[in-house]
Order: C-alpha cells, then sequence, then structure tokens
C-alpha cells in the first residue's frame, strides 16, 4: 500500500489538522490491533467490541497512525464520522489511482470457484490479485484493494450479498471493467423474500461500472427486467452468447469445447456447474488478451479454494465427495445429479448426507421438499437426512425409497443428533463405496468429513 499519512487524510476528509502530524509513509492498514506492524495505519471498527478500546495497543504494536471517531491524545490519528466509511472510501481511491483493472464476480453459486479460475487465467498474463478466503462484504473487499501487492495489474474481487443495496455498494467501491453474474438462485430468501429481489440485488454489480465496462450474466429471465440498458452485455447459456458443447463428465474431471476457444478444455474437478464457471473465465480471459494455450494450461494446473466441491478419502478406502461450504436447493440439485451421474465404484454403493439448507425464510419447507426429483432411486443406496427443515424432504423420501434406505437425525434448538448420524455413517460406509456430503456450513458436515478421513 503506497500511501502516505497526509494524503489518506484529505481522501477521506479528515476533520482535523492532520498537518500537526508528520507526513510518513504507511506499509499496510489493518482493523485487527494484534496484527499491525511497524508503519501501519490502524482502523478501529465497531463489533462486539469497540476497536477504539485497542487504538493503544496497535501503537504499542508498531502503528504509525490511526482513523479515529473521537480525538486521540499523543498520537498521530485521521479524524473521521465513520471509519468503515473512511475505509471504503480510501479504497475506492486506490483502484483509481493504482489504474489496476477490477474484475467482479457475484452469484448465488460459484462465485468463489469462478474468481480463482479468472484469477488463475489472469496469472498466466498479468500480475494479478485476488479476495483471499471469505474476504467477500464491505469490510473484505476494501482490505483486499488495500492489500494488493504494489504491482497489480488485475484484481478479481468476490462481492457477497446477504441484503439488497450490498452489491450496489460493493461495485461502487470497486468500479469493476467486467462484471460476472453466475448464477440466482434462492440464496438467503429469509432476507430477500423471492428469487426476483435476489436477481435485483446481484445485478446492482453494473452500479459501479463505467458505460464501456462488460456485464456477463446468466441467460436467466429472472434478471432481465434488471438488466442495465447501455450496458454492454454478454449472456451465456444455451444457444446464448457463449454456451458449452462437447460436454464428458467423470469422477474428478470434465472436459469440454465452447463456441469461442477452438480447442477443448480439461478441468480437473467434477460437476459440470464448474463447466459454466470455467467458460465465463475463460471468456474472461479472451477479453482481456490472454492467448488460448495460456487458457488451456492454467486449467489443467487449476487450484481452487478448499471447501467446495472436493473429492477426499475415508481411512476405510470410501470415495467422500464433499461440498460443505454452503447450500441452497439449486446448488443441492446440481451436486446431487452430478453424483447421480458418475458410475459407482466396482462392488460400491452410493450413500448421500444432505444437512438443512438455511436462510430459506417462509418457504424453506417446499424447497427443501423442491430437492426431491433429484434423489434417484436408481443411483442412491443410502440417504442420511440431518436437521430440521430437511425433515419433511426425509418422509417424502420414504415413499421413494425403501425404509431401510432412508435415516433422519434431528438437529434442532432442543436436540442434536450429531454423534448419532456419525455413527450410523461410519457404520454404513464401506471400503468400495462413494459418499457425498451437502448442506450449509453452519450444519458441520465438514466436521463429518474430517471423522471419516480419521477413522477406519
Amino acid at each position: 500500500m503506497k500511501l502516505r499519512l497526509h494524503e489518506v487524510a484529505k481522501v477521506v476528509g479528515a476533520k482535523n489538522d492532520i498537518t500537526e502530524f508528520e507526513d510518513v509513509d504507511l506499509s499496510q492498514i489493518e482493523f485487527d490491533s494484534r496484527n499491525i506492524s511497524e508503519g501501519d495505519l490502524f482502523l478501529p471498527l465497531k463489533g462486539q467490541r469497540d476497536g477504539h478500546d485497542f487504538i493503544e495497543t496497535a501503537f504499542k504494536n508498531g502503528a504509525l497512525a490511526t482513523f479515529s471517531e473521537k480525538v486521540i491524545e499523543d498520537h498521530p490519528f485521521i479524524l473521521v464520522d465513520n471509519c468503515l466509511t473512511a475505509f471504503q472510501t480510501l479504497a475506492s481511491y486506490y483502484i483509481e489511482r493504482s489504474r489496476v483493472d477490477v474484475i467482479a464476480v457475484t452469484g448465488s453459486n460459484g462465485k468463489t470457484t469462478t474468481k480463482d479460475m479468472i484469477a488463475q487465467l489472469l496469472s498466466t498474463t498479468y500480475h494479478t490479485y485476488k479476495t483471499q478466503g471469505n474476504y467477500n462484504n464491505e469490510i473484505g473487499l476494501p482490505y483486499t484493494v488495500l492489500h494488493m501487492p504494489d504491482n497489480t495489474e488485475k484484481l478479481v474481487l468476490e462481492m457477497g450479498q446477504d441484503r439488497l443495496g450490498d452489491i450496489k455498494l460493493l461495485s461502487e467501491i470497486a468500479k469493476p471493467r467486467i462484471g460476472v453474474v453466475t448464477l440466482v438462485a434462492e440464496a438467503h430468501l429469509e432476507f430477500f423474500g423471492n428469487r426476483d429481489k435476489i436477481a435485483e440485488g446481484k445485478m446492482q454489480i453494473t452500479d459501479g461500472m463505467d458505460s464501456d465496462g462488460i456485464l456477463i450474466a446468466p441467460a436467466d429471465t429472472v434478471i432481465n427486467s434488471y438488466l442495465p440498458e447501455n450496458q454492454p452485455t454478454i449472456r451465456f447459456g444455451i444457444d446464448e452468447d457463449i454456451f458449452i458443447t462437447e460436454l464428458q463428465e467423470s469422477k474428478d474431471s470434465l472436459t469440454f469445447k465452447t463456441n469461442f476457444l477452438e480447442d477443448s478444455v480439461f478441468l480437473p474437478v467434477t460437476g459440470k456447474y464448474n463447466a459454466t464457471n470455467a467458460m465465463v473465465a475463460a471468456y474472461v480471459a479472451k477479453l482481456l488478451m490472454v492467448a488460448d494455450q495460456d487458457i488451456y494450461q492454467a486449467f489443467r494446473d487449476l487450484e481452487l479454494t478448499k471447501n467446495r466441491t472436493e473429492w477426499k478419502k475415508a481411512a476405510n478406502g470410501a470415495d467422500i465427495l464433499s461440498d460443505v461450504y454452503n447450500a441452497n436447493p439449486t446448488a443441492m440439485k446440481l451436486i446431487l445429479e452430478t453424483f447421480s451421474s458418475i458410475p459407482k465404484n466396482e462392488g460400491g454403493r452410493k450413500l448421500a448426507v444432505l444437512a438443512d439448507m438455511k436462510e430459506l425464510g417462509k418457504a424453506s419447507r417446499a424447497l427443501h421438499e423442491s430437492v426431491l426429483d433429484s434423489l434417484s432411486s436408481e443411483s442412491l443406496d443410502l440417504l442420511f437426512f440431518y436437521g430440521e427443515d430437511i425433515k419433511s424432504l426425509s418422509n417424502l423420501a420414504r415413499e421413494k425409497f425403501s425404509e431401510n434406505q432412508v435415516f433422519f437425525f434431528e438437529k434442532s434448538d432442543d436436540k442434536d443428533d450429531f454423534e448419532s448420524l456419525s455413527e450410523a455413517i461410519l457404520n454404513n460406509l464401506e471400503k468400495n463405496d462413494q459418499i457425498l456430503l451437502k448442506g450449509s456450513h453452519s450444519m458441520n458436515l465438514a466436521d463429518i468429513v474430517a471423522i471419516l478421513e480419521k477413522t477406519k
């Protein structure tokens, strides 16, 4: 971060006379006083604790100055009305000053994977930086911007959405040159009410874009009324601007072609939805003049953020398809479709562990039940349901499968059958089996994966 103290104060409109303090070079900006190093600027945010309580600690750890919403004695400070707003203003300024190209990615599913893919493709040709971990909100995005290496040419930012207006804020901070919407699904319905409102929020990714910026969005009619009138837009899907052909899917890889690349793309990941994510990433790379051969090679070397769709190995030899980071009905149906289409291991069966999908609001029961059509009695041998809202799906599954194929384990405010669930899975999983685990992160299915990996 190449910024000086007086420059920062001017950008955020400091309310105090900053010239009484020496104009110094600042190394980084940190909101956790424990991460402060020599030369840093401290950002005291208000959360469970008020960051202002840690200003003295920050200076003891080497801070040169701090933002503050109140006058500070004996230390250089930048007085502002709101530290978070000042942080966001500074990040937006830094993007403009550095002239970095921003590629923004949002979507109900696939945004992290697509972000990773775009960054990997662009890094073959440019100095590229991307959102780290889950830093995709009103704090994480400006933090990413202000922590990008000084030589960054392309910045790939993930944008998350919990409430209407979240993407608008992030887009106005980042001012993307290219905006990508991967999918509009039923995530966070508790806060949005319906998929139309989710689409409205996702399409706000264009709010910070210039008129010559490019939007890449799915051929989903739910977004049509939110398409900007004068924004160049590329739609993806069957018979659209860009589309997939000749898709071949195996247990741990995909091969496909597109209408804009001459050769086939090989991906060392499963799930045909990942072919769509890869196609979009490849198109972004093409727009930014990455050579085709670099695109093919980058996909062959692909490394994705962990805890997305990932094959692992149980201690007893069984294959685990772990997809435990988040869940909504669309994502659950897609992974079940993929899992069902993969051939069984010789002498093995297929087991599925499905847990509650959170934040679906009043429609939660019906949306859980909608997954029933994706439960193939021809492909799946045993089903384990875990949670509260998913119980009705479990009951419906008993009508489609035999009684001894379906197990339900409760997780509610009053009861948690986690240990019983773990024991039942361990007792039923055999060495030639394949097992899928899918549910919201808060259902802790990652702990089941860890148990399977360690227990013979």
